[in-house]
């Protein structure tokens, strides 16, 4: 039987600072930036993100050149967004993207990861707004966001892949849906994060299926369902969530990733898959043996093809 997947589509397998512990541009609790790099390229990947913004060098030539005698590019970049908030706070959300931006775009990468923002606190947990969107700021969230689209799109030459994420108002299946069916999906597609998805419900296999033509990118990443029964029961939130180990090593947790790569491979479309273990805040020396056998696990499930 001749496969109908187009010979020239790839799925790129890369990693990210996250996966090195690494939630923040500057804490004394991660590695050096050095380390990590050095790090990740021995661990066998050829593809990073650029991470919180400032953790990385942020002058371009001085990154391009940290990487390239590496042996790694640049997949992506990050920015954080409140866009539910609505026109008030486009001038403060394009100062923080323009910058992430220009630095993706000289790097040589495609994509901006748009994660919206934490209803609670990723880190201590504190509630900052109501957990739940009003019909007028699920207006504000998609309108900004294709607004965003197009200027990231027109300025920089990007496509914005958002990120469904714990804890953010989009996260659940509901959620997800709610969001693509209201947007443009010549402007605006999505970054899956298999364990974010599992982690509030989703099945990452059945949304490929369903919004193929929406999955821009993906994270990948799987949770360990016994340490989130206990997090949903206890309503604990994200960051004391990922420091009981609720996001684990593969192929150790769900959702199986053999399936969600076989889903993905069946679009047909070249993809970037990075590898992302939360592990906010880890010893120094756990991210590298993990990160080593993460790279061999997927290798078995034969995902990538030569990335040149």
């Amino acid at each position: 039987m001749t496969s109908s997947v187009p010979s020239s589509a790839r799925i790129r397998i890369g990693s990210a600072p996250d996966s090195w512990g690494v939630w923040f541009p500057d804490d004394p609790q991660q590695v050096p930036w050095e380390r990590f790099l050095d790090e990740v390229s021995e661990a066998g990947y050829e593809w990073i993100e650029l991470g919180p913004y400032g953790y990385l060098p942020t002058d371009p030539a001085r990154l391009a050149d940290e990487t390239a005698r590496r042996n790694l590019a640049v997949s992506a970049g990050t920015v954080f967004t409140g866009l539910h908030h609505g026109p008030a706070v486009w001038d403060r959300t394009w100062e923080h993207v323009a910058g992430i931006a220009a630095l993706t775009r000289a790097m040589g990468a495609g994509h901006l990861v748009v994660i919206p923002s934490f209803w609670r606190d990723d880190k201590t947990g504190e509630v900052l707004e109501d957990r739940t969107l009003t019909p007028a700021q699920w207006r504000d969230l998609t309108t900004q966001t294709e607004r965003l689209a197009r200027e990231v799109r027109d300025r920089y030459g990007l496509r914005i892949v958002v990120h469904p994420h714990a804890d953010t108002h989009i996260d659940s299946e509901e959620n997800v849906n709610r969001f693509l069916d209201a947007t443009d999906h010549e402007l605006v597609s999505l970054c899956l994060d298999t364990g974010h998805y599992a982690y509030c419900g989703g099945d990452s296999v059945e949304l490929i299926r369903t919004y193929g033509e929406r999955i821009g990118y993906l994270h990948l990443k799987q949770v360990d369902p016994v340490v989130l029964a206990d997090v949903v029961a206890n309503e604990v939130p994200f960051g004391p969530a990922v420091a009981r180990g609720v996001m684990c090593e593969p192929p150790g947790g769900v959702p199986a990733l053999e399936p969600v790569l076989d889903a993905a491979r069946a679009l047909g479309t070249d993809l970037f898959a990075i590898v992302e273990q939360d592990m906010y805040p880890c010893p120094p020396d756990k991210p590298l043996p993990i990160a080593r056998r993460t790279r061999e696990f997927l290798r078995i499930c034969g995902p990538a093809r030569p990335s040149s």
